[in-house]
């Protein structure tokens, strides 16, 4: 059952009485808004969510949605995306899954390219009932961590700039660098979309014209770390992001491949962004999580190997 829900109209609505038989508020049945239904329960972050709605993709009991409409989930209500019954699970029935995928450059961050061209959600697990959603995106020549999760509703409040989560990229740069630039970088430059400025600025080494900063950010702009350098007419010639709020990319992982984070690991996400704690995880035992990681970096190797010859015969 859907409702339209118009603040004009609250007012002037008769006050509604609760039968003597409901449930308190807070332990009863409450509508709540389509994209978070479908975010909660993996079909994309809420933005993803959203933009099907728009391009009326998703119907809820045979009826085209538009943005606004509230949902509550009873038994018989059916929610099709492009015709096809979504598999909606309640909440507490899902179990919050997240991966730390090494990302290679030349991958894109996208369900699908027109073009052919490998995505990053090529070589993840596949799965039933849910997907990954993907946190953030990295452009296409940038590689390194690459967090991935079943709870879209996770993705979309880490992703969200009030959140401020800490982003760490090992960056090499290309051009004369002093003091001054520097000082820039830290103040803030003025780019096309508003100001910006690294948090934290690291020597890290080099040779020559060519030298190695870790630099940190607490949003995710498209291209900002390059646009930052840029600005200050320094080229960025190799990116790799290392680090997401706490979470290091894993050592020994190489790219193209993934790990699947341990209960700790995502309730220290879920922490971050006032979620509740997750109590279970779908990790497989400890006596066979060596077997499952060897595999799942074996796999990856052999897809990174496969996909690489094809993208350099492709051409620049």
């Amino acid at each position: 059952m859907v409702k339209k829900v118009n603040d004009e109209e609250v007012e002037d609505a008769p006050k509604y009485e609760k039968p003597k038989n409901a449930l308190d508020d807070g332990d009863g049945l409450q509508s709540e808004k389509l994209q978070k239904v479908l975010a909660r329960a993996g079909h994309g972050s809420r933005r993803e969510v959203e933009a099907m709605i728009q391009a009326g993709r998703i119907s809820v009991d045979g009826k085209i949605s538009t943005l606004g409409d509230r949902v509550e989930l009873v038994a018989g209500t059916k929610i099709r995306l492009d015709g096809h019954v979504l598999s909606i699970l309640e909440a507490e029935d899902t179990v919050c899954r997240v991966l730390a995928y090494y990302k290679p450059e030349g991958e894109l961050c996208t369900r699908s390219d027109p073009e052919g061209r490998p995505t990053v959600f090529d070589r993840l697990p596949k799965m039933r009932g849910s997907r990954w959603v993907a946190v953030g995106r990295l452009d296409v020549n940038t590689s390194g961590l690459l967090l991935f999760t079943t709870d879209g509703e996770l993705a979309n409040r880490l992703m969200h700039p009030s959140r401020e989560v800490e982003r760490e990229y090992a960056v090499r740069v290309f051009g004369q660098i002093d003091d001054e630039k520097i000082k820039q970088l830290s103040r803030g430059v003025q780019l096309e979309d508003g100001p910006a400025a690294f948090r934290t600025i690291k020597y890290q080494g080099g040779e020559g014209l060519n030298q190695w900063y870790n630099v940190t950010l607490t949003e995710g702009r498209n291209r900002e770390v390059r646009r930052l350098w840029e600005a200050v007419g320094v080229q960025v010639s190799r990116l790799i992001r290392v680090r997401y709020g706490d979470l290091n990319l894993p050592k020994g992982l190489p790219r193209g491949g993934y790990k699947e984070l341990d209960l700790p690991d995502i309730n220290y996400l879920r922490q971050l962004v006032d979620m509740t704690e997750e109590t279970v995880s779908k990790l497989p035992v400890e006596r066979d999580r060596r077997r499952v990681k060897a595999n799942q970096i074996r796999r990856a190797v052999k897809r990174h190997t496969q996909v690489a010859p094809a993208r350099r015969s492709s051409g620049p």
